[in-house]
């Protein structure tokens, strides 16, 4: 077997663990140039094992949703570095309510370091997570369990956090399109999203790279309906000049 291909297996098991490396990672770690990397990454990227991102690679994403475990172990690095970025805009004492998804709870994570903060979720694993500070007061919704999860969606969900008014919306999507629309997977989902952005006073969306261009079926809002986005760089012109148009703020990891 060739060093070439030996190399591509190992880069695909790395992505397998990793999720998210970037090119100078990558020749860093296989001892090679870059212009070495880009080649194995195009050859991967056109066998359709790969996908390419600016300035780095990441396993094949596609208009279905990952599995909730493979979801939690991808850009697992950068989900950690975008919520800490997230709990740093965070002051102690403030309301939050946080949704469902792998990067909100890392947030919920980030946050134990804080104090007396008051938090909504519709998230099991969030409320547990925060349930270990005794100085948060945590509030869960009510509806239906989704077992792969533990996310809290439907009716009953969007009812019982209607009736709040938060100081922060935490939430994450799985998609950006061009236009600067949020997009997500299942409608049920999309719809509590909207009841907490209509709830907060100032709303966070916090969501790594590879979801810029990402496709997903459903609509959630517009980049220019949420106060901030948490992402990590790095993210190209392109994208960049999507965020701005919106008049949203831009906070990179």
């Amino acid at each position: 077997m060739s060093k070439t291909v030996l190399r591509h297996k190992a880069l695909l098991e790395l992505l397998n663990m990793r999720g998210y490396a970037t090119i100078e990672e990558l020749a860093r770690h296989f001892t090679v140039t870059p212009q070495t990397m880009r080649k194995d990454i195009n050859t991967l990227a056109s066998e359709g094992k790969v996908q390419r991102f600016h300035g780095g690679v990441g396993m094949q994403l596609s208009t279905e949703n990952i599995l909730y475990e493979k979801r939690k172990s991808l850009f697992s690095e950068e989900k950690r570095h975008i919520a800490s970025l997230v709990a740093a805009n965070i002051p102690d004492g403030a309301s939050l309510c946080i949704n469902i998804g792998t990067t909100t709870e890392e947030v919920a994570t980030a946050l134990l370091k804080h104090s007396n903060l008051k938090i909504l979720t519709n998230n099991i694993n969030v409320a547990r997570i925060c349930a270990q500070n005794p100085s948060f007061d945590v509030v869960i919704a009510g509806g239906a369990v989704r077992r792969h999860d533990l996310g809290v969606t439907g009716t009953h969900a969007e009812n019982f956090i209607r009736e709040f008014r938060v100081d922060y919306g935490i939430i994450g999507i799985s998609g950006i399109d061009e236009q600067g629309n949020m997009l997500d997977f299942d409608y049920k989902e999309v719809s509590v999203a909207r009841t907490i952005i209509a709830c907060s006073r100032r709303v966070y969306l916090a969501t790594d790279n590879s979801k810029f261009g990402r496709p997903a079926m459903v609509r959630v809002a517009h980049l220019s309906d949420i106060t901030a986005l948490f992402t990590n760089a790095p993210l190209s012109d392109q994208w960049v000049e999507v965020v701005h148009t919106a008049d949203t703020e831009l906070h990179l990891a």
